[in-house]
């Protein structure tokens, strides 16, 4: 548990470091996790060693956004002048999300209907 939680940190710091040297506008542990996702493409074998540590970490991933919830409330007098531009961006880019992935659904599911080897039943 101790290597995958090791190796999930590492590309962490790493996609850390390349938004910091690059100056990059998308936040380190987004990029990291792409690089994570690239090397478990070049190697699949090792995400067998840390998928256990991933989805306990999942299972308490709530815990995970109290932090970011006193941060909110912290400074919540400081964007109290900017709400409506927080209400309207969260309402926008949850719409967003929600149609992103209904699109994508839908398009998964007509695939899987029209490819008889997605379903594993032979023609």
């Amino acid at each position: 548990m101790l290597g995958a939680l090791a190796t999930l940190l590492v590309f962490q710091c790493l996609g850390e470091g390349v938004s910091y040297v690059f100056h990059l506008p998308v936040p380190g542990p987004v990029i990291g996790m792409l690089l994570l996702f690239g090397f478990l493409m070049l190697r699949p074998q090792t995400a067998d060693a840390i998928e256990p540590t991933a989805l306990e970490l999942l299972r308490h991933l709530s815990l995970l956004f109290v932090p970011a919830g006193v941060g909110i409330m912290v400074s919540a007098s400081r964007i109290r002048g900017d709400a409506v531009a927080v209400i309207v961006s969260i309402a926008v880019s949850t719409t967003l999300a929600i149609a992103v992935a209904a699109l994508v659904t839908r398009a998964l599911l007509r695939r899987q209907r029209h490819d008889p080897a997605a379903t594993g039943a032979t023609p």
